[in-house]
């Protein structure tokens, strides 16, 4: 593995055996994420980005989910291979979670300050009285006013973004080397969004650490990632750098993402002012012979119907799984 390289996955399977069939949840995904930079997974809800980033903390509920195939290496170790305990050791120490909603993934019963001091105890091996000032010192750099206050509230006193600010507390208290962050900004008002953005920009670059974006809001991804993978019914279908992807998107689904972005100072008829990608994600249970896109594309012809197209790099850095530019 490259030395600036933090995380690779490679050719990832994860399965849910269910009562109505399997679900292919993510399907041979591939992704890199460098030291000190972050990677954006966009796509619409129930393409996978979830479950990628799950299997990544080995958080997957077995059963009815399974991880069938593929590579998680860490800094060079496979984390598919270690034993829960050493796992353990990782999860919540090197690599940290912020989950989509904090209010389900905050302990109701537990004060704050006591949640993260909970981690801190855990993974630095140091006292309660010292974990409980990290704790205050971690709600005090996520901008919480009043932080040893805030520390002995419950997490339904708190605001949505306050709440959040807590996770993201939580998540660097041991000042990890990846973090992911699943939807961090959801259910946020515009204002709380920007602020969430910005902090975790800024601990980033104080903590050195990478990130890992989960998220369907390409504005977000202009604004942090550097790098961009686009996922669709459990595939990577697009994987580039931000700037490529904003400049020239390739993929039919990029561009329809691209496209439904608002763009205020555009004159476009009234009826046209909100872009769609027509028709919705297909079921896992039910997939489409061929590209999974294919009944959604405009541009879809006859070899798309008859097998998934590989995903191949079309220029240096450039990933597209599209027949339009593959070889059929």
């Amino acid at each position: 593995m490259k030395n600036d390289i933090l995380l690779e996955v490679r050719d990832l399977h994860t399965h849910f055996y269910t009562d109505e069939g399997l679900v292919k949840a993510a399907d041979g995904i591939d992704i890199t994420i460098k030291k000190g930079k972050t990677l954006g997974l966009v796509g619409e809800s129930g393409c996978g980005k979830s479950v990628t980033a799950l299997s990544i903390m080995r958080l997957i509920q077995e059963p009815p989910g399974k991880i069938v195939k593929g590579e998680i290496l860490f800094d060079d170790q496979n984390l598919l291979k270690l034993s829960e305990a050493k796992m353990r050791h990782i999860r919540g120490n090197r690599i940290s979670m912020i989950f989509q909603e904090p209010m389900t993934s905050l302990n109701p019963l537990l004060r704050c300050g006591n949640q993260i001091a909970e981690a801190i105890s855990l993974h630095q091996g140091v006292s309660n009285r010292d974990a409980r000032a990290k704790a205050v010192e971690m709600l005090q750099k996520v901008g919480i006013p009043d932080p040893e206050g805030r520390a002995r509230e419950y997490p339904h006193q708190m605001s949505g973004g306050m709440r959040q600010r807590v996770m993201i507390a939580m998540a660097l208290s041991c000042n990890p080397e990846l973090m992911i962050a699943d939807e961090p900004t959801t259910a946020l008002d515009v204002s709380i969004q920007a602020q969430i953005l910005a902090l975790m920009n800024q601990l980033k670059e104080e903590f050195g650490a990478s990130i890992l974006l989960i998220t369907h809001d390409l504005g977000v991804i202009a604004d942090m990632a550097q790098s961009v993978a686009v996922m669709y019914a459990g595939k990577i279908v697009e994987y580039v750098d931000v700037v490529r992807l904003f400049d020239n998107p390739m993929h039919p689904y990029s561009v329809g993402l691209m496209e439904s972005i608002p763009k205020m100072d555009e004159v476009v008829p009234e009826d046209k002012i909100l872009r769609t990608i027509p028709g919705v994600v297909p079921s896992l249970y039910n997939l489409p012979s061929g590209c999974y896109f294919q009944e959604r594309c405009n541009e879809a012809f006859d070899a798309c119907g008859k097998k998934v197209p590989p995903l191949i790099e079309i220029e240096p850095g450039h990933l597209l799984r599209c027949w339009k530019y593959g070889q059929q």
